[in-house]
């Protein structure tokens, strides 16, 4: 594929599509999945992978999501399938993608509910065009894209707002957080409970953090640790798991 800018590829994003609008990536290839996150997160987007159909759901139940790519080869249930269970439950945006492209694939796709289809390999321009043209209908249709779980976050008596991008200490006092504190603590919100590795902090930290070493992983979390464990006695919130990485340790609701 040739280089996009990405100066250019934000030209023209602003009015008719929702600001930030989070896309979710499902693909079993961890490079394409990586690639195709990269170039979403260049043009302006936030983006969340998931390798599988249980990966999908766990995001979706945390996660407000405007629009899924949603591959058809996948290990468990396919694509297809995971189309299907999604249509039934949400309008939120579809759009198919494989390394097959028959005319019958297609069809099954869009007359689960699918909006769009679009075969490896691609460009990206093309999968570009594809995601603005989906998520300009969707707008203009409903008003609003996504599945919308709700804009606060609590965990430990603390309330993330992630519309206004403001954290809210359990005694009501606000927190400051810079951007890559914000997007670490947001990805830690939307994957509680699990281990993380650095490269998978650094993925869904959305690529704020500047140096992509471990190095600079722990100096972030250190940082947020600081504002969320103030105290010798505070309730752990960030756990280090040796040789591993990070687990966010307490229940997050969304509402």
């Amino acid at each position: 594929m040739q280089p996009v800018s990405p100066a250019s590829e934000r030209e023209g994003r602003g009015s008719p599509l929702l600001p930030d609008a989070h896309i979710l990536v499902v693909e079993d290839d961890g490079e394409m999945r990586i690639l195709i996150a990269k170039f979403l997160r260049q043009n302006g987007y936030r983006v969340t992978g998931a390798r599988n159909g249980a990966e999908m759901w766990d995001t979706l139940a945390l996660s407000s999501v405007d629009l899924v790519l949603l591959d058809v080869m996948l290990p468990g249930q396919s694509g297809l399938d995971l189309c299907r269970a999604l249509r039934a439950k949400t309008e939120v945006p579809i759009i198919m993608v494989t390394a097959r492209g028959e005319e019958a694939d297609r069809v099954a796709g869009l007359e689960l509910g699918a909006d769009d289809y679009i075969p490896k390999p691609f460009s990206r321009p093309e999968l570009l065009a594809r995601i603005r043209a989906v998520l300009r209908r969707a707008q203009a249709g409903t008003g609003r894209t996504g599945v919308t779980m709700g804009d606060r976050m609590t965990f430990a008596n603390w309330v993330l707002d992630t519309r206004r991008r403001e954290l809210t200490a359990p005694d009501g006092s606000a927190v400051d957080l810079s951007s890559g504190e914000y997007d670490l603590l947001l990805a830690f919100c939307e994957h509680p409970q699990r281990v993380l590795s650095r490269d998978q902090v650094l993925d869904l930290a959305r690529n704020r953090i500047s140096d992509s070493v471990d190095r600079s992983v722990d100096v972030m979390v250190s940082r947020l640790r600081r504002k969320l464990e103030p105290l010798a006695d505070s309730p752990s919130i960030i756990k280090t798991i040796r040789s591993a990485g990070y687990m966010f340790v307490p229940t997050v609701t969304r509402g």
